[in-house]
């Protein structure tokens, strides 16, 4: 370990970050780098547990408490190693994971937890800067083919595996430009792109091809994946949002919160986008339907945009302060959260259900009608019922629908292919991440459902092993952790 008694002299510190009154006037990252002094303290906390928990909390199964104990001794490389060998894109991570592997932390169980997410970003922003992080490419070819559809995280980590097994590795997607929902989903204020750039550079010069604009199924057809390569892996994700099926649904000015968020981020990226078409916050009363990761990076959106008022409504009850009973360690921590974009302003209205939406004349939605409600079980599990008298009205210029996702898209490439769909609407796969069609595999949200990066990357490799032993009749990449 680090320090033997680390945990008990050192309290966990707060990351630092940028003033609200600075950082909400442009769309640079919110948060700061740790001192170097005050990270190795912090490193210094963590115990090496006899059973690291950590380990069961990460998907990517990441080595913590070796690379705590490198940075405390001022072991940086060997860090980096460590940290690489489980996880292709830790400045991802360190950046946008929700850190499970805090919420599993032995520590957590009657202290902060140690700081995992902060150290691993530190480690890897200290290696780019050192010079560390430059391309390998693969000694041996195999001349094996993959096409990998789809370049998010998953698509990503699993290219990256597969061009370090040897094959020759395209990544098709279908935007403008490389990155899924890294590109166009995570505002800069939480991602900036350079790093994006930064680590597809790498990919780039390590031999990985990729072609934008591709549309697989639309303007690219499926054979031409099926012909000209050995296998294909299904990254596409789950791109199709859960709706709102409320009266005035249909009023000008409620929108998706992917359409909304990408919108800016391509603003970001220098795109012209006409005026008329760009939805903005500017002096509107905005209110946002969600309240997860992705109605928090609307909120954080929407006061860089300048909104007179922002509102988030969720359907569920305020979580506790701390855990409850029902919630041991070391489960994930349900318990109430204050991001960034919540610290910078903003309502937060919880047991909430929207009735309806009104407008004025011209159609624009002006009104929200919504209720309160109660959580009560019945034999199908929990429902909500409306509280008698609870009904209110909140102003509405601007409603940003954040529900989160209901699965894949099913026309269109995953028709062509005639892979199998479970019952949840995700693609089926087997063991070694193959779909019921021969040759063609998945990973990702594409099979997984909604989740988070870390699981996307985990995926990835996961996948990419399969893709390999397929190939080649045995695979030398990682296991799979989890």
């Amino acid at each position: 370990m680090g320090k033997v008694t680390g945990f008990l002299e050192i309290q966990r510190a707060k990351q630092p970050t940028r003033p609200v009154q600075e950082r909400t006037r442009d769309w640079r990252e919110v948060y700061l780098p740790y001192a170097e002094a005050e990270i190795t303290q912090q490193t210094a906390r963590c115990m090496d547990c006899g059973i690291p928990f950590c380990h069961q909390g990460c998907p990517l199964g990441n080595l913590i408490p070796d690379w705590n104990d490198f940075v405390y001794r001022d072991r940086w490389h060997a860090a980096l190693d460590r940290l690489h060998a489980t996880n292709n894109f830790p400045e991802f991570t360190g950046r946008l994971c929700p850190a499970p592997c805090e919420g599993a932390c032995v520590l957590g169980i009657n202290n902060d937890p140690v700081t995992i997410k902060a150290t691993e970003a530190a480690i890897i922003e200290r290696a780019f800067h050192e010079g560390w992080v430059v391309a390998h490419p693969p000694e041996v070819r195999t001349g094996k083919r993959v096409a990998v559809v789809g370049s998010g995280p998953a698509g990503l980590a699993a290219a990256d595996q597969l061009n370090r097994a040897g094959h020759w590795v395209t990544v098709f997607e279908r935007a403008d430009r490389i990155g899924g929902l890294l590109r166009y989903g995570i505002p800069e204020f939480k991602l900036e792109k350079r790093w994006v750039e930064r680590r597809l550079g790498l990919m780039r010069e390590e031999g990985v091809t990729f072609r934008t604009g591709c549309h697989i199924g639309v303007n690219v057809a499926v054979d031409e994946l099926r012909t000209s390569f050995d296998a294909i892996v299904l990254a596409g994700g789950s791109t199709i949002p859960r709706d709102l099926p409320v009266p005035g649904r249909e009023l000008k000015g409620i929108h998706f919160a992917m359409e909304y968020l990408t919108q800016q981020n391509r603003r970001c990226e220098g795109d012209a986008i006409p005026d008329e078409h760009f939805v903005t916050a500017q002096d509107k009363h905005v209110i946002i339907i969600g309240g997860g990761d992705t109605g928090a990076d609307c909120l954080g959106t929407v006061h860089r945009q300048g909104a007179r008022s922002a509102h988030q409504l969720e359907l569920l009850s305020r979580p506790p302060d701390v855990r409850g009973p029902q919630n041991p360690w070391p489960l994930w921590p349900n318990v109430f959260r204050v991001s960034s974009a919540h610290a910078e302003g903003g309502e937060r209205l919880y047991s909430i259900a929207t009735g309806r939406f009104t407008g004025d004349s011209d159609g624009r939605v002006r009104t929200l009608h919504a209720v309160q409600v109660q959580t009560i079980k019945t034999e199908k599990g929990p429902a909500f019922e409306p509280v008698s008298g609870s009904e209110f009205e909140l102003k509405a210029d601007l409603v940003l629908l954040a529900m989160g996702f209901v699965g894949p898209e099913r026309h269109g490439m995953l028709e062509q292919l005639g892979v199998r769909v479970t019952d949840r609407g995700t693609v089926w796969r087997d063991n070694q991440w193959m779909t019921s069609v021969a040759g063609v595999f998945t990973a990702g949200d594409m099979q997984r459902g909604q989740s988070l990066i870390v699981w996307a990357i985990a995926d990835g490799r996961s996948c990419a092993r399969g893709v390999d032993a397929y190939l080649m009749g045995r695979s030398d990449l990682p296991a799979p952790v989890s």
